[in-house]
């Protein structure tokens, strides 16, 4: 947490929210999360932002100055988020990171994150694409069916883990890579190039279904996570096997949820995604 759908959710707000915004002056808490290329912070001063995309499960915010455009890439790692304000207290600890912003809906944002997996990135445009390119594999979202079919047809892993892996296919975790699984009726230890086109194409759909739906329902808020305004997903209620180990199968075949204890816990139904 947060993966691809929370990361969009999160994009989307401030899309609409501080794109046209000037940044007037900031506050670090943390220099040690701040990483720099060549640009220097002092060019992000009354610098526009002009737009706000998402990486896999990063945030990159487009600041411009003129011609020029440079970008703060915040990743939110397991526990980060962006914050319009701080909720209460709690959220007063961990603040590493607050831009003050003029001529937007919101006077600042906020990058809070209570663990150390997340960093804030201020680079210029080549090296914004450098980093794309070697921390981002396809995105589910955009990425097409012959694409896909293509990804999965090369790899000699096991699924889940290669759903995961984010320079295979940028954004997914263990939460939707249980639930993409479950849907296709895959068992998560299947091999990759062993998989069927039938197969490989119910994964496709499934893969854009789940994660849309959660966008929808503005991510799933299973820990921390909430969108900048505050407001908590509630796509967790939706979750049909992840964390739900010994409940009855969603899809009515009198089997109880499995969980496979590994790296990171697979949650899948024994019937429905038999392991051939």
């Amino acid at each position: 947490m947060p993966e691809l759908p929370e990361a969009e959710v999160v994009a989307r707000q401030l899309r609409d929210r501080i794109v046209g915004a000037r940044l007037k002056g900031w506050w670090i808490g943390r220099p040690d999360i701040i990483r720099r290329g060549l640009v220097s912070i002092d060019w992000y001063k009354d610098a526009r932002i002009a737009g706000v995309e998402r990486c896999g499960k990063s945030v990159a915010i487009a600041f411009a100055q003129h011609a020029d455009r440079r970008y703060l890439i915040a990743e939110l790692g397991m526990t980060g988020l962006l914050l319009f304000r701080s909720p209460d207290d709690r959220y007063q600890k961990h603040t590493h990171l607050v831009l003050t912003l003029e001529g937007g809906c919101e006077p600042e944002l906020r990058y809070w994150n209570p663990r150390r997996f997340g960093r804030v990135y201020l680079l210029d445009h080549d090296e914004t694409r450098r980093f794309q390119a070697r921390r981002f594999g396809p995105d589910p979202l955009t990425i097409t069916w012959a694409g896909f079919r293509q990804v999965i047809a090369v790899r000699r892993g096991r699924l889940k883990a290669l759903l995961m892996h984010q320079q295979v296919m940028a954004g997914i975790g263990n939460i939707y890579a249980n639930e993409i699984l479950y849907r296709a009726r895959v068992h998560p230890y299947r091999l990759a190039s062993r998989l069927s086109t039938r197969v490989v194409e119910r994964l496709f759909r499934a893969m854009r279904t789940v994660l849309l739906e959660a966008i929808g329902q503005g991510g799933s808020s299973v820990r921390d996570f909430m969108a900048p305004d505050g407001t908590r997903g509630r796509y967790q209620a939706s979750h049909l096997v992840y964390a739900r180990e010994g409940r009855p199968c969603p899809a009515g075949c009198g089997a109880k949820i499995r969980r496979l204890r590994g790296e990171r816990s697979s949650f899948y139904c024994p019937t429905c995604q038999r392991r051939r």
